[in-house]
C-alpha cells in the first residue's frame, strides 16, 4: 500500500514509481477521505487517516502488508505501524519525519510562502516544493511534471482548500506531538530523504532512524521533498530490492 503526501490527489504519484514497484507485486495506492474521489470528511490528524488506512486494509481482505509512505504519508504510515504493529510487514518512509520532528511546525510556513511564490510566479507549486533549483533539480522538476502528464483520462479531482487546510492542520499537529513509541514494531524500515529538503530537514532521517530499531538510511544527494521523483530508477530498484527481503 502507498501513501501520499500532504495535498494531493492519486494523480499526484509518479508513474514510473507505481509502475516500478508494480512488476512484480500488487499495488494499492489509497486515496485520503474527502480528496479525490474518495468520499467523505477530509481528515485534520494524522491518527484519523491511520485508521481509515488500517480500515481499507481489513475491508479488502489483507491481515499484513508492505506500507511505503511519503511525506504525510510516512506520518500515517507511522500511526499504523505505532497501532497495529502486527499487520504491516515492511515499511518505507520517504521525505518524511516524526511527531516532533526537527522543523515539522515550519512546514506550514514553508508550503504556504512557497505556494505563493508560484502563483506570482506562474510556476506549478510541486517544481518549488519538491526540487533544488540547481540545474539537475530543474531538470528533474520538469521531467516530473511531464510524466504527471502523461495519463490523460480518469483523473480525479482536484484538491480543493480545504483539503490543504485540514491536512496543514493534521501536520502541525503532528508536529506538535511527542515521538511515537515505535519500538513496538520491529520489522525492516528502509528511510529515504533528499540532502536538500525544505518541507522536512533532512535531519528527520536520523530521528526516525533513532525511533526504529531495524532502520536503514538512504540520503539522495542534491534533491529536495521530492527526492523519490527525482531518483525515482534508483528508488524503484532498491525499494524492489528491500521489499523481496
Amino acid at each position: 500500500m502507498v501513501l501520499t503526501h500532504l495535498g494531493a490527489n492519486l494523480d499526484g504519484w509518479d508513474p514510473r514509481i507505481l509502475e516500478g514497484l508494480s512488476q512484480d507485486r500488487r499495488v494499492i495506492a489509497l486515496g485520503y477521505r474527502g480528496v479525490g474521489e474518495s468520499t467523505g470528511q477530509v481528515r485534520d490528524s494524522i491518527e484519523e487517516m491511520a485508521a481509515d488506512a488500517m480500515g481499507a486494509i481489513r475491508g479488502l481482505g489483507f491481515d499484513r502488508i508492505d506500507l511505503f509512505g511519503l511525506s504525510m504519508g510516512g506520518m500515517v504510515a507511522q500511526a499504523m505501524a505505532a497501532k497495529a504493529p502486527g499487520s504491516i510487514d515492511r515499511l518505507i518512509l520517504a521525505s518524511s519525519g516524526p511527531a516532533g520532528g526537527p522543523g515539522i511546525l515550519a512546514m506550514t510556513r514553508v508550503m504556504v510562502s512557497t505556494v505563493l511564490r508560484a502563483a506570482v510566479t506562474f510556476t506549478d507549486p510541486r517544481v518549488l516544493l519538491f526540487f533544488t533549483r540547481t540545474p539537475a533539480g530543474r531538470l528533474a522538476a520538469r521531467e516530473y511534471i511531464v510524466r504527471l502528464r502523461e495519463r490523460r483520462s480518469m483523473r480525479e479531482k482536484g484538491v480543493s482548500p480545504g483539503v490543504y487546510r485540514a491536512q496543514l492542520a493534521a501536520v502541525h499537529r503532528w508536529g506538535r506531538q511527542q515521538p511515537a513509541d515505535l519500538s513496538v514494531w520491529s520489522g525492516p524500515v528502509w528511510i529515504v530523504h533528499g540532502d536538500s529538503d525544505r518541507m522536512v530537514p533532512p535531519a528527520n532521517a536520523a530521528a526516525l532512524a533513532g525511533l526504529l530499531p531495524a532502520a536503514s538510511v538512504t540520503m539522495y544527494p542534491d534533491s529536495g521533498h521530492g527526492a523519490v521523483f527525482q531518483h525515482h530508477s534508483a528508488f524503484v530498484a532498491a525499494a524492489r530490492d528491500f521489499l523481496r527481503r
